[in-house]
């Protein structure tokens, strides 16, 4: 298994959080707002303080997400619950 997959793992998707967006880890804490910070130039370290419950390994998962977003890669990693 690839890297990215083991990565994407961490990315779920619920229809009863954000509408279904894809978050971290079941967390309240969006893809989307994890890659915003970065695209605002916001450290991994601030981040990681600013969010205490999150992991190095979940900001990388954001990163492999965008990616595979943009590729066209498969997303089967990500879980989606509740459907």
């Amino acid at each position: 298994m690839k890297i990215e997959d083991e990565l994407l793992k961490r990315i779920t998707a619920r229809p009863d959080i954000f509408g279904g967006k894809p978050i971290i880890r079941d967390m309240r804490v969006s893809v989307e707002l994890i890659l915003s910070l970065l695209a605002q130039g916001v450290s991994h370290e601030e981040i990681l303080e600013d969010y205490p419950g999150l992991e190095p390994e979940d900001i990388r998962a954001c990163n492999a997400y965008a990616h595979a977003v943009i590729a066209g890669d498969t997303l089967a990693a990500v879980s989606v619950k509740g459907r």
